[in-house]
């Protein structure tokens, strides 16, 4: 019997491929002006970024405890082998309610064999590690050699990203009123990226030309053989950009793989509308 891969939506994989590869996909909890929504379920990214340029308050929740028990419960009960992928612990606390309700479930399936991840990744970066699973599963390799090269890709996983309007990580805390009010009137756009799992700023530039021209001068920096790996790209409603960025990377760097995708509801709802981010190995894979 193959592994089976459990993720949740902040993943941002295509649906396509969730169905081909037979993910478990857990909708994390989305709210548009109060209205509860599951991402991937019954809410999409086109009316989330719709709503959120007329001035909607948008904000999320990690997986519920009933949704977490549901799921781990059913395999439990079938006696299958699981490894939940998850959203990372420094951007929600899914992570850690998904280890207590580990343990309450082998009170009464205590030959449950799951295995939980912190990834420390998010959006497509995080997608990425769940698909090179979720592709070893399907070879049926074991769980230890899945396990092993997890652990490679969620500790050599770059997420370099932008927004559009530092409005709305200001809604979510990430950065000060001023910051926000300032970055806005001079056109600055922030430059950011992931390390130990939190939203770590890299550099500030003027004007959206130069932004896409710096950051791809950034991966070509921090990756290493990206003409052989696979390189993410993943767009908040903008896809003439993320479709630029891609030709960008492959006249600069050869890179001839690619994987792009629309940014779901649980990070564009941080994010907002016109974010872009992009998501490569730092380091050359042993596998």
């Amino acid at each position: 019997m193959c592994i089976k891969i459990i993720t949740d939506s902040a993943c941002d994989l295509p649906k396509d491929i969730i169905e081909k590869l037979d993910i478990e996909l857990m909708p994390i909890l989305v709210y548009v002006d109060e209205q509860e929504y599951k991402d991937t379920v019954n809410i999409n990214p086109k009316f989330l970024y719709e709503n959120m340029k007329k001035g909607s308050s948008t904000k999320t929740a990690q997986l519920s405890i009933p949704d977490l028990k549901e799921v781990f419960s059913k395999y439990a009960k079938a006696k299958q082998s699981c490894i939940y992928i998850a959203f990372s612990s420094g951007l929600s606390g899914t992570y850690q309610t998904s280890l207590l309700v580990k343990q309450e479930i082998l009170e009464k399936y205590p030959d449950f064999d799951l295995d939980i991840i912190d990834t420390k990744c998010a959006s497509l970066g995080f997608g990425l590690v769940v698909y090179k699973a979720a592709q070893l599963a399907k070879e049926g390799k074991s769980k230890q050699e899945i396990l092993e090269v997890l652990d490679f890709y969620c500790n050599h996983m770059e997420h370099i990203f932008t927004v559009d309007d530092l409005e709305y990580l200001f809604r979510g805390g990430r950065v000060s009123r001023a910051s926000a009010v300032i970055g806005s009137m001079l056109n600055i756009k922030p430059i950011l990226n992931v390390e130990d799992g939190k939203l770590v700023p890299l550099e500030k530039v003027r004007g959206k030309k130069k932004l896409l021209k710096r950051m791809v001068e950034i991966i070509g920096e921090r990756g290493v053989d990206l003409d052989k790996q696979l390189i993410g790209i993943c767009h908040a409603d903008d896809e003439p950009n993320a479709i630029k960025i891609k030709e960008l990377l492959k006249e600069k760097y050869n890179c001839n793989s690619f994987l792009i995708n629309l940014m779901g509801c649980t990070i564009g709802a941080h994010s907002g509308p016109g974010t872009m981010s992009i998501y490569f190995l730092n380091e050359k894979s042993p596998y």
